[in-house]
């Protein structure tokens, strides 16, 4: 970046928050994220306090030509919050949450984690659609979608989302819904983070309490005939039921097969629900309890801590055969890293998911059955090549039942996932998403994310 000190320090005097520069005391923190195999260094790190900061920040890297992304949790798996070189809008210190119990709404600064927002909404019993680590960021997950154990009661985060404000390409600060730039409300609700900096979510919010939730946990070698019991229980479950279910890790290191049922809902409905599969076959652990909606996501947040080199790949399924069972059932027994956070995942998706149409939100799965997340996460950095390697034969593994859409928050950089794939994750959409690309940020200058081109 060649900017001469005059123009940087008038762009540091125009902010309330502050600007970090290569080589500040703070600047080796502030460029980590979560995923510990990102090594980026921006020139420069825009701390805004504001949505009138994160404008002139927009303004500033469009007028400069100057590379920018956007951190708002900086929980991507692919690093997309943090670029080489150029100007980094971090949106940590906006978190904000205000509630209001009566209109059944909360509005979440675009900084916001889901630990600040459940926080804020479950001190009135209230809760929206959520990821499942706690400091994963309000503003990715809704922007791709939005999965959380609420999905198939309450439908996904971006079918929560009723108002959002967002500075555009143009340092515009807009305020849209579903009537007032309508285009652009569309393209928030599963476009991923293309069409501007979004610096506040307004969210449906629905009473939600006590919840049951926890693994029942299968010998490895089970795997075959616990999936196929959980594939027929899934199919026609009740809205009020998400189950995943997958190879997994335990805190001993040995490799185990589990389902993990979540019931929203009276918790004696629940306890019935989920009596088919606590006393099918033999588990050798069945942790299932009633817990604090809050609660649900310390065995997540214990599995993906900060500080972890990560790696994923993930594919929309249909299910899995014996074959493909098998063959991730094997590679399960070799793979490189034992850590809790290695899994291969099957997710449900449906109930209120699918009573959206396609077309009326950016996201575009609608229908699809099951997503499997394939995770890798270790700390050696030699171990990177193996980890990523296994990572990808286990996506192979998954053949036929690939149902070729794939989640766009799972995803890796375009570079490494290809224009083909980027088109998969938009589905039908791609094209339409692309002319509001054009519209609203016509330079591409949002281009650090899972990229739609410009039609």
């Amino acid at each position: 970046m060649t900017l001469s000190s005059g123009t940087l320090e008038a762009f540091a005097s125009g902010l309330r928050g502050a600007l970090i520069r290569e080589g500040a005391e703070e600047y080796e923190k502030a460029r980590r994220i979560w995923n510990d195999m990102i090594d980026r260094r921006p020139s420069l790190i825009a701390r805004c306090s504001s949505p009138q900061d994160v404008a002139r920040a927009v303004a500033f890297a469009r007028d400069h030509g100057i590379p920018l992304s956007v951190r708002g949790g900086g929980h991507g798996a692919a690093g997309n919050a943090i670029c080489d070189g150029g100007i980094v809008v971090d949106l940590s210190a906006m978190r904000t949450v205000r509630v209001d119990p009566s209109a059944r709404t909360a509005t979440a600064a675009g900084g916001a984690t889901w630990r600040d927002l459940d926080t804020a909404t479950q001190a009135h019993g209230l809760a929206t659609t959520g990821g499942i680590v706690s400091d994963t960021g309000i503003g990715g997950l809704t922007l791709g979608g939005g999965f959380g154990i609420l999905m198939r009661k309450y439908g996904l985060a971006c079918d929560n989302l009723l108002e959002a404000e967002v500075v555009t390409a143009d340092g515009r600060i807009r305020r849209v819904d579903p009537d007032e730039e309508s285009d652009l409300f569309w393209a928030l609700r599963g476009g991923g983070g293309n069409f501007g900096v979004v610096t506040s979510f307004t969210y449906r919010v629905h009473p939600v309490g006590r919840i049951l939730w926890g693994p029942i946990i299968h010998s490895i070698d089970q795997a075959a005939s616990v999936v196929h019991h959980y594939l027929e229980h899934t199919a026609d479950a009740p809205d009020e039921l998400v189950v995943y279910a997958g190879f997994l890790f335990g805190p001993d290191g040995a490799p185990v097969f589990a389902v993990v049922p979540a019931w929203v809902g009276p918790i004696e409905e629940g306890l019935r629900a989920l009596r088919p599969l606590r006393e099918f076959g033999s588990p050798v652990a069945d942790m299932v309890a009633e817990a604090r909606y809050m609660d649900h996501r310390a065995i997540f947040d214990q599995s993906y801590p900060p500080g972890m080199r990560n790696y994923w790949k993930a594919s929309m399924v249909t299910g899995w055969t014996d074959d493909v069972i098998d063959g991730l059932r094997k590679l399960f027994a070799r793979s490189a890293s034992n850590s809790p956070g290695t899994a291969v995942v099957l997710e449900p998706l449906g109930g209120a998911i699918d009573r959206v149409r396609a077309s009326d939100t950016a996201f575009a799965h609608r229908g699809s059955a099951y997503t499997a997340l394939i995770t890798a996460s270790w700390q050696d950095p030699a171990r990177d090549a193996a980890n990523q390697k296994w990572v990808r034969d286990a996506w192979e593994a998954l053949g036929p039942s690939r149902a070729g859409g794939v989640y766009v928050n799972y995803m890796q950089s375009v570079e490494e996932e290809g224009e083909v794939r980027i088109r998969e994750a938009y589905g039908a959409n791609y094209l339409r998403l692309a002319k509001v690309k054009a519209k609203y940020d016509p330079e591409n200058l949002f281009c650090m994310n899972q990229n739609i081109r410009p039609a």
